[in-house]
């Protein structure tokens, strides 16, 4: 099998790409198009991230939810806001 290299201007694209989903997000919530709680497959498509890395989220208390009925959902905004809280400008080394 061979080993793929990833490197920080692949992960620097990832990032872009990630922002530009969020990006459209907000754009949908502004005209009310979207609901303000999401399910966790809903956040995981998306962030485009896997399972593991969702519960990461919520172990570590980066993205906060609400159990419900042991439902977990998330508040649109308060992931935008985790998003803003993380965004690196670009020219940046971090």
């Amino acid at each position: 099998m061979p080993a793929n290299i990833i490197t920080t201007d692949d992960l620097r694209e990832f990032k872009m790409e990630l922002l530009d989903d969020i990006k459209k997000l907000l754009s949908k919530q502004a005209t009310g198009k979207l609901k303000k709680y999401l399910k966790s497959s809903e956040v995981m498509d998306l962030l485009q991230v896997s399972p593991g890395t969702l519960q990461t989220l919520r172990i570590n208390g980066t993205l906060p939810y609400t159990k419900m009925g042991g439902i977990l959902y998330y508040d649109a905004e308060e992931i935008q806001n985790v998003m803003n809280a993380n965004r690196v400008q670009h020219g940046t080394n971090s």
